[in-house]
């Protein structure tokens, strides 16, 4: 289910009916991390079941501190860490049995490869790719239980432990129903740097930033270098570049306002430096600004899960300049701006990160959302379909394995433990300077991989005992190496905005993108029966109808949000048109007027061509209000429990007898009227 659907309701929904049915006994809610645990905790709390009764006061639910599990105990939310210490590195008196549970629901089940790279020691101890899989794999197969994964974006290891998935509502969808907003093209942003990249000519000198010594080298450069945007902030740091961007962004920004962005940067000292210019940019063009409009969340940020809370729930930071931090699972339906400033290559974290925004919001009456792209991930990945993991590395230390792995008198645990174990000096390995692989052979007798090597030929009790003999190879291997702190070059070189345009795809202007349109719209008539309805015989138009339009549109590329920015950028008119109009305007000429101003004009013409009653007057009125909201009111939406006429006018039988019998005829009198010249 896309992001901001309602996962965890609809899974909780399920659990209560499986459980009230005994289907099962006791459910497992498996987290990847704590926040998510409290905020699942929190939804169990606050879902209404029946009677108006919330889960947890009808059935016993056990939190993420809560490790034992009482007979009463219907739904126990862990993490997959937790579990994981418990089942190989625990006790016997720990360790659950196999049929503790008999439904697994594991969150965000993705996650097996998209690690935060800013998660606390105490919360991830496996970070390596194939070592978190294999553990989180084996959490899931140690139980005797059905299990359910709940993702918005599958990765191939998702399928591969969970199967194809059961049931798929997308973000195009969601749109469509009005569940999600949907967003306008990506506000691209190009300076001269971006456009051009960063040049050092062979001889020029160059500053190099050491994040391990914290110091700068200067050297004269034997060769050219030249850097492309995708190293921005990365392998070159470059404020020019960053200042330009911030400069363009404050004039899109407002921090007093209710809207709120969400900026993803490279690394933390590249966020340090976004928060200070922002600031410095924010004075410029608005005068004395809140100290606390703009804060950085990332794992490195004092408290970062008070600054999560204020960042949700209080006017500032309206601001939020993160990492990864923020990426998933963290609801804040307020973000209307998403800003990136960094390069990924999986498009399942880049789907992950726009997810933050698609959100409804009716309390700033948030109708869609932007994206601000100064580093080319649009064109980078809009084509992209290879997920790549996002690998980042265990914070788990070698000192506390090999202390594990001398200890343990278990044989499977110590396999266990070997495997991480080799996993972390493998990595480390690829590290380590010839000086501090010169310090493991004089301490191992072996050269760092030989090392790797014979730990796994070993039987495991054997090699446990062989590294007990060697008391300063975890002194030696836990050394700092610099990895991950890759030396990064300072670049210097000034930067300025050379432009902005939305991207609409195949390079499109947004002149060119309403020329597309208008063509597919008087080539495409006979392949869309829907399209013929909207172009003959609007208002015998259905809701059905009009998804499936708008499906087969957006197939296409074509939405509301890219056709109303195109008009904007074309015009200076903002129009916010229903698709409807936009077909009409492009396949008659037709002007193109607000929709709420058609169906406003549409209900004054209906209220003066009879006589009503009060209370039909007032139902027209609230079918004229939900109108402007749904596009179309037919039968299905009178007979929509979720909506007014069901609730409080008692669905299409009492309504129909409010309107002597009518309500077909009166329902298509309004959409006639919608679409009268």
């Amino acid at each position: 289910m896309a992001t901001g659907t309602g996962k965890t309701k609809t899974c909780i929904a399920l659990i209560y009916r499986l459980l009230k049915t005994n289907r099962f006994r006791r459910v497992l809610f498996l987290v990847d991390r704590s926040e998510l645990g409290k905020q699942a905790a929190d939804a169990f709390k606050e879902t209404r079941m029946e009677s108006l009764q919330h889960f947890a006061d009808i059935y016993g639910i056990k939190e993420l501190k809560e490790k034992e599990v009482e007979s009463d105990t219907r739904v126990h939310i862990a993490t997959v860490q937790a579990m994981v210490q418990r089942l190989m590195l625990g006790n016997d008196e720990e360790k659950p049995s196999v049929d503790t549970y008999d439904l697994i629901v594991v969150d965000e089940c993705h996650r097996g490869y998209l690690l935060d790279r800013e998660l606390s020691e105490r919360e991830l101890g496996f970070r390596d790719f194939n070592d978190y899989v294999s553990k989180y794999r084996r959490v899931i197969e140690y139980f005797d239980a059905v299990k359910v994964g709940l993702t918005a974006t599958p990765a191939l290891h998702t399928v591969d432990i969970f199967g194809e998935p059961a049931f798929v509502y997308s973000y195009r969808e969601a749109v469509v129903d009005g569940f999600l907003v949907d967003h306008e093209p990506p506000t691209l942003i190009k300076t001269d740097l971006s456009s051009d990249g960063i040049h050092f000519a062979a001889g020029d000198e160059v500053k190099v930033f050491d994040p391990s010594s914290a110091g700068v080298d200067r050297f004269n450069t034997p060769d050219a270098l030249d850097f492309e945007v995708e190293s921005f902030n990365r392998k070159v740091i470059t404020e020019p570049f960053n200042r330009a961007v911030c400069q363009f962004l404050v004039t899109e920004l407002d921090p007093q306002s209710p809207q709120k962005t969400l900026i993803f940067c490279a690394t933390d000292a590249h966020a340090d430096m976004v928060v200070t210019l922002l600031k410095e940019a924010l004075e410029e063009q608005y005068g004395s600004v809140p100290n606390d409009a703009v804060a950085k969340i990332t794992g490195a940020s004092d408290k970062p899960a008070e600054l999560i809370r204020h960042y949700k729930n209080e006017a500032f930071p309206n601001i939020a300049v993160t990492v990864d931090l923020l990426s998933t699972g963290v609801d804040v339906p307020a973000i209307c701006n998403i800003v990136f400033l960094r390069r990924m290559n999986s498009r399942i974290l880049y789907d992950q990160m726009i997810g933050r925004a698609t959100r409804l919001c009716e309390a700033i009456n948030k109708t869609h959302f932007r994206i601000f792209d100064a580093v080319g991930i649009y064109e980078a990945l809009k084509d992209f379909s290879d997920m790549k993991p996002v690998v980042a590395n265990p914070k788990i230390s070698i000192s506390q394995l090999l202390e594990e792995f001398s200890q343990e008198q278990e044989h499977n645990t110590l396999e266990l433990i070997r495997d991480q174990l080799v996993a972390k000096v493998r990595r480390k390995a690829r590290s380590l300077s010839e000086e501090q692989g010169d310090q493991v052979q004089q301490v191992t007798g072996e050269q760092p991989l030989d090392f790797v090597g014979r730990l796994l030929s070993l039987p495991v009790e054997e090699a446990s005992r062989w590294v007990q003999r060697m008391p300063r190879l975890a002194e030696v291997l836990d050394a700092p190496t610099g990895h991950g702190s890759t030396p990064q070059v300072i670049s210097d070189h000034p930067d300025q905005l050379r432009s902005t345009e939305h991207g609409y795809g195949k390079g499109q202007k947004p002149e060119d993108y309403l020329e597309a349109f208008t063509a597919f719209i008087k080539q495409g008539g006979n392949e869309l029966p829907a399209l013929n309805l909207v172009l003959q015989k609007p208002w015998e138009l259905t809701r059905a109808d009009l998804k499936e339009l708008r499906i087969a549109l957006d197939s296409e590329g074509y939405n509301e949000a890219s056709l109303r920015t195109a008009w904007r950028d074309t015009t200076n008119q903002e129009l916010v048109a229903s698709i409807m109009g936009h077909i009409r305007r492009a396949a008659f000429g037709d002007a193109l007027v607000p929709y709420s101003e058609r169906v406003d004009k549409a209900l004054q013409r209906i209220l003066a061509s009879r006589s009503w009653t009060s209370p039909q007057r007032q139902w027209l009125q609230r079918i004229a209000s939900q109108t402007k909201s749904i596009t179309i009111v037919d039968r299905a939406a009178i007979d929509d429990q979720g909506m007014v006429f069901r609730k409080e006018g008692g669905g299409w039988p009492r309504l129909n007898k409010v309107f002597n019998e009518e309500l077909g005829e009166v329902l298509e009198l309004f959409q006639r009227e919608v679409w009268a010249a």
